[in-house]
């Protein structure tokens, strides 16, 4: 079980880089373990001020984590408007969102049982 985490944990560090080599915003690392009947253990949500820059998120996170854990995601969606990206890497799932579609799903208050940890950012 240990090795899992570390896994979890080594894949969060590199999508976190990844999102902040491109300066995305409102970092939130959600731990969903706690919670029953999850699809995944985390969700990692972010936002970029445009279309263009949550895409540059997206394929940042993708470069990264594929370079350096030689992985790739099961799963990718909404790249086509880019208002609202999802990668899922099964155990972790990224979203990222432009602002206002974010505030629109508030998926922090959906899941507001989770354990949320901030990430700050000096950009």
């Amino acid at each position: 079980m240990a090795k899992e985490n570390t896994n979890s944990d080594l894949l969060i560090a590199t999508i976190l880089s990844g999102i902040e080599d491109v300066k995305g915003k409102e970092i939130n690392i959600l731990d969903l373990r706690e919670i029953e009947n999850t699809v995944c253990d985390y969700f990692i949500i972010c936002e970029g001020t445009s279309n263009t820059q949550v895409n540059a998120i997206v394929n940042a996170v993708q470069k990264k984590v594929s370079k350096e854990l030689k992985d790739k995601p099961w799963h990718t969606e909404g790249q086509d408007n880019a208002e609202w990206v999802l990668i899922d890497y099964v155990n972790v799932v990224v979203h990222v969102f432009q602002k206002h579609i974010r505030e629109y799903y508030d998926i922090e208050s959906l899941w507001g049982d989770a354990k949320t940890t901030i990430i700050e950012t000096n950009y």
